[in-house]
Parts: structure tokens; C-alpha cells; sequence
């Protein structure tokens, strides 16, 4: 396990996307499922057909296995949207893609809560469980069930 943006003097802010930001350390309570959620309240990336900003709030919340993500590199990770275009879509599922591969876990969910632009807002919501694992049954309900009772938007 290394490291290297933890504790560092000299951050520096990735002009493109980059996944490689991301950096791992060892799950400590293996011994039991528990959630971690991130909230990241000031996500930006770009439209891809106009090049305008889109601005979210962004929730990871997962089940850790073996590893789990190290929240300085995932906020590196996740500004390093800010010049990079892509459908609000595809943003979450791209993170969520990441992050499955980097820390293979149980279960995972990203939401995207974008501002509106020309009157509508987006709210796209993705995740995975685990096959074989109870995960993956729990992905599927989750899903199936999600945003049934969605919130009144009227402060965006």
C-alpha cells in the first residue's frame, strides 16, 4: 500500500480525467459489512456538445471487501472531471466503473444530483452487487425500488 497524495505538500490538479489518481488501503474490519459514503457536494464536468459546465452533488456509498478508497485521492480523482466532457450519465456510471475496478466490492451506488440547465435537472443513479453474493440480489432490489418516493425539487 502507498500512499503518495496523503499527507503530501505538493498536490497537484489533473487537467483531464484520470483514474489512475485513485489509490487503495487494506479494509480493516473485514469481519463484517458496514456502508462508507462520500458526499461530494461540488462535482463539475463538461457538456460534451456544448462545452458548458454541469454542475452535482455526487454520493458514493459501498460495501467494502479487500480494499477501500483513500478519500484524498478520490477527491483528486473525482475534480479531475472538471475539463472533462461527458453526459451526466455516463458520469456516474463511469465513477461507479472505476471505482469497481479498483476495489472489487461487495456492493456500490453512485448518484448524481446535477443543477438544472434549460429547466430540467438529472438525477442518474446507478449500482452493482457483487455476483454469486447476497450483494448481488441487494443490488437488484435497490435498484428496482429506486427514487419511488423522489423528493420535491424546488431549491435547485
Amino acid at each position: 500500500m502507498t500512499l503518495s497524495h496523503l499527507g503530501s505538500k505538493d498536490t497537484t490538479y489533473a487537467g483531464h480525467y484520470d483514474p489512475s489518481l485513485l489509490e487503495t488501503f487494506d479494509n480493516a474490519h473485514r469481519d463484517h459489512d458496514y456502508y462508507v459514503k462520500f458526499n461530494c457536494p461540488e462535482f463539475t464536468a463538461l457538456c460534451p456538445i456544448t462545452g458548458q459546465p454541469d454542475f452535482a452533488a455526487i454520493t458514493i456509498s459501498y460495501v467494502p471487501d479487500v480494499k477501500m478508497v483513500e478519500s484524498k485521492s478520490l477527491k483528486l480523482y473525482l475534480f479531475s472531471f472538471r475539463n472533462h466532457g461527458s453526459f451526466h450519465e455516463d458520469c456516474v456510471n463511469v465513477i461507479m466503473n472505476d471505482l469497481i475496478a479498483l476495489l472489487d466490492p461487495k456492493y456500490i451506488e453512485v448518484t448524481g444530483k446535477f443543477l438544472p440547465r434549460g429547466g430540467i435537472s438529472i438525477d442518474p443513479y446507478c449500482n452493482y452487487g457483487k455476483p454469486g453474493t447476497r450483494w448481488e440480489a441487494a443490488a437488484w432490489q435497490r435498484l428496482s425500488r429506486h427514487d419511488m418516493y423522489p423528493e420535491k425539487v424546488d431549491n435547485r
